[in-house]
């Protein structure tokens, strides 16, 4: 069965963009790439354009909202994104804050759950617990999970997880034969969560830099040359349509 969930313009073909209601991906993660490069195009500092970048969160989560996407991950800090200036990262987590601060009583209202990945314990306290309070809050919703990927690196999850699991084995909680991928997923950020079935990556850039490195092996990837805050509702509902067109076999035929 098709729906048109929301009257969305193709500006190319003039036409409504139709999603089948019944294949709409169940976790979509969004590198949310092109803050910087919208902010030098219109000759501002960086950080205004982290701070466009903000709203259009509001947009996405909201539009997840209402197609029932049931997890968002968004990338929003990175373990490399410690080597960028220090007044960057610094309004990086002044920015974290301030949404946390402004937005938790409406998504708390809208039924959101936010979850976490990554290392929350390097970030400044005040940083930390905002992220602590709006876990608690928001922990017993049942609307769309958002996970905020916080100090997080693909590579850095793996080692953790290996270490946590070679703990397990060593105090014989677990046999190494027994060692699998069910097993080595409890151990990830992401446990519980399934993988994403979708990974858009807005400004032009088409890499995977260094995001859910474990759980991409079989996503669907969808690019666009649009800067993250000119992100909008219709570039998400394009990124499904085009989901919905292709064959996912899992290394089937």
């Amino acid at each position: 069965m098709l729906d048109v969930f929301k009257t969305s313009k193709n500006k190319k073909e003039n036409n409504e963009i139709v999603l089948d209601k019944n294949n709409i991906p169940k976790h979509i993660a969004i590198i949310m790439d092109g803050n910087g490069r919208w902010a030098k195009k219109r000759k501002l500092p960086r950080t205004m354009g982290h701070k466009a970048g903000v709203e259009t969160i509001r947009r996405v989560i909201k539009e997840a909202h209402v197609l029932g996407i049931k997890y968002l991950t968004l990338y929003a800090f990175s373990t490399e994104n410690w080597k960028r200036p220090d007044d960057e990262v610094s309004a990086l987590m002044k920015l974290l804050v301030e949404y946390l601060r402004s937005e938790l009583a409406e998504l708390n209202r809208n039924g959101v759950v936010i979850k976490v990945l990554g290392d929350i314990t390097k970030l400044p306290t005040d940083a930390q617990k905002e992220i602590l309070e709006a876990i608690e809050v928001t922990k017993n919703n049942t609307g769309v999970v958002v996970n905020i990927a916080f100090n997080y690196g693909g590579r850095d999850e793996i080692i953790r997880a290996v270490k946590l699991v070679c703990e397990e084995v060593k105090c014989g909680k677990i046999d190494s034969e027994d060692i699998n991928e069910d097993i080595f997923e409890r151990f990830l950020y992401t446990r519980d969560i399934p993988d994403p079935d979708l990974i858009i990556r807005p400004s032009g850039e088409q890499r995977i830099s260094n995001f859910l490195l474990w759980q991409c092996a079989y996503s669907e990837f969808w690019y666009s040359n649009v800067c993250w805050p000119d992100f909008k509702e219709e570039h998400l509902r394009k990124a499904i349509y085009d989901y919905q067109h292709r064959d996912r076999r899992y290394g089937g035929v």
